[in-house]
């Protein structure tokens, strides 16, 4: 797994393409659940394209964050999946870092 406290309350998650996506993805929600202090970086360092049923668990992910005031970044998208989330209006949803550190650094300085 993939999931990596990065401190006390930030999670790191190194995503790559499915079906390893989905089962991280549904390991940190039932992680998110338990913990309600945690934010999420997620990396798409690994992923070369995402599916709706991928989609889908990004919007419940977050949806399970936003609830308990908690962030969550997505960063190092490729071409091919930024241009997913551009072209399905997600980029205005979602918070975006070009790196890791710049998504941590955003989170530790602006905690919501």
């Amino acid at each position: 797994m993939s999931i990596e406290n990065w401190s006390d309350n930030i999670l790191v998650v190194d995503l790559q393409d499915d079906p390893a996506f989905t089962d991280d993805l549904s390991a940190l929600i039932e992680q998110v659940e338990a913990d309600k202090e945690v934010a999420v970086v997620l990396n798409f360092t690994g992923v070369n394209y995402i599916n709706s049923s991928n989609i889908a668990k990004l919007l419940k992910l977050r949806k399970k964050l936003i609830a308990d005031h908690r962030r969550l970044v997505l960063c190092e998208l490729n071409t091919n999946v930024w241009g997913l989330f551009l072209v399905t209006g997600l980029d205005k949803v979602f918070e975006f870092a070009d790196s890791v550190a710049t998504a941590l650094a955003s989170v530790q300085l602006t905690p919501e």
